[in-house]
């Protein structure tokens, strides 16, 4: 026994070595094709659309101008005073999106110190006033020349880019938001219109769409609960069939407005149970912190909480963990590609997403129309602009917040907090629900054993409807 023992460790340890020098290799090449690919898209937006779009590996220049001041903080958490003669909005943006330093340089020897040299070469600093309670103070902030010229174009009501893109796809089941003149998300609806109990609502995932619920819990809901609660099922924005704004950022804030402009407020919701899958629990988080007596029961499914070391910056932090960049397992190869390359992701969106219809015909074709093909739709219809921001300003960035979140929810909320998480999950493991138990200890976990991050739901969701239904009965009870 100890000898097969040793042998395992040894095996594990040889697998480990190997993987981590064949990531080197792959993700070095990965860095110059970036590179290269920064270039070409440039001349290509150029030629076809008259203007190339501002990519976060760009130079920093000087593009502030006398409408207004932009300000950016560091440690992770920028936010952006928009320039704007009349509404100023504070728009929160991820360092990520401009501090992903290349695998080489990371595994280098540089000190700390040349690393935040070289931060500030791309950058560059700009003095700006912070009123605070006791007066004016002086502070130094850095800002990336691409945020300032998106945000340029959007104060000024106008979209930099024409709807679709040439990169993006333009089919009308993608587009079908622009033919409606109320910039809402879709919405699907199932409940009685009167009289219902309570309401709920179930946010998605990332890269994902509300037909993850409607394909396979709304089905499988009991004939009380369907005639109990009225059941809302969104797009997020960026994402199925809700809008695709090529100007937005896809903020927390942006999320949120669109959420509480799509459901809470045109359907009066004052009483409602959320249901949130992997990026939708920080969604679900900000909404119970907001809505505190509104809340009845928070259900998690697999949240992504990686409370970070007080000597690492949270964004970073958590960027390195969702994507380690590592070619094993294939499930955080892909969350790498998405997280770490910009113009290499826009290619697979281009190829993808641009022409999921055609990649729908051939599964379908190659699985004789077994597939379940709502998972394809909400893998093939987004933006490139939308996954790129959303994963960056939403997971990376509320890195720093999720404590706070969860604190509230600890000390201000009552609701009922359950978690369920699969055992085999490689994206987002165990140990997530547990750090979250650790900060609401009253949070239940129900840890589903041979289950991965797309299975705690397709596969069991007879099983899965009924947990909800009792949920929801004991919280309202």
């Amino acid at each position: 026994m100890a000898v097969m023992g040793k042998s395992k460790s040894v095996l594990i340890l040889t697998g480990r070595v190997i993987n981590e020098a064949v990531s080197f290799i792959v993700f070095s090449v990965l860095d110059l094709i970036d590179f290269l690919l920064c270039y070409v898209y440039k001349l290509v937006d150029f030629f076809i659309e008259a203007e190339w779009k501002p990519c976060y590996c760009s130079s920093g220049k000087e593009v502030i101008t006398s409408s207004g001041k932009i300000l950016v903080s560091e440690q992770g958490e920028s936010k952006i005073v928009c320039l704007s003669s009349t509404k100023v909005q504070l728009e929160e943006i991820s360092d990520t999106l401009y501090t992903r330093p290349s695998l080489v340089s990371e595994v280098s020897n540089l000190t700390v110190t040349e690393l935040k040299r070289l931060k500030v070469d791309k950058t560059f600093v700009q003095s700006c006033e912070k009123i605070k309670k006791g007066g004016t103070v002086r502070s130094s902030f850095t800002v990336n020349s691409s945020i300032v010229e998106m945000l340029q174009g959007k104060m000024g009501r106008q979209l930099l880019h024409p709807i679709p893109r040439w990169s993006d796809c333009d089919c009308s089941f993608c587009n079908s938001w622009t033919s409606s003149c109320n910039e809402t998300l879709f919405v699907r609806a199932e409940g009685p219109k009167e009289k219902a109990r309570e309401d709920v609502l179930f946010i998605h995932g990332f890269i994902s769409s509300s037909a993850f619920w409607t394909e396979t819990l709304f089905p499988n809901f009991s004939s009380v609960a369907k005639s109990s609660y009225r059941l809302f099922a969104i797009d997020l924005l960026g994402f199925g069939r809700s809008p695709k704004p090529t100007d937005s950022l896809y903020t927390l804030r942006e999320h949120l407005d669109m959420i509480e402009r799509s459901v809470i407020e045109p359907h009066q919701v004052k009483s409602f149970h959320i249901v949130a899958h992997s990026l939708g629990c920080i969604l679900a988080l900000a909404l119970a912190v907001k809505y505190p007596g509104y809340v009845k029961s928070l259900t998690l499914l697999a949240p992504p909480y990686f409370p970070a070391p007080k000597s690492e910056q949270a964004t970073q932090y958590m960027m390195r963990r969702i994507a380690p960049r590592r070619v094993w397992p294939l499930i955080g190869f892909g969350a790498s590609m998405a997280c770490w390359y910009e113009h290499i992701s826009r290619t697979i969106c281009l190829l993808i997403c641009k022409n999921h219809r055609w990649w729908e015909f051939l599964a379908k074709l190659i699985t004789r129309n077994r597939i379940r093909t709502f998972l394809l739709e909400g893998f093939f219809c987004h933006t490139h602009n939308a996954a790129w921001h959303t994963l960056h300003n939403i997971i990376c960035g509320t890195a720093s917040k999720i404590d706070t979140y969860l604190d509230a929810v600890r000390d201000n909320l009552k609701c009922e907090v359950t978690i369920f998480h699969g055992k085999d999950d490689e994206l987002i493991p165990v140990e997530c629900s547990y750090n979250v138990k650790r900060k609401v200890p009253r949070a239940r976990i129900k840890v589903i054993e041979k289950k991965d991050h797309i299975t705690i739901v397709v596969g069991r969701q007879k099983a899965f409807a009924r947990e909800l239904e009792e949920i929801w009965r004991n919280s309202s009870g």
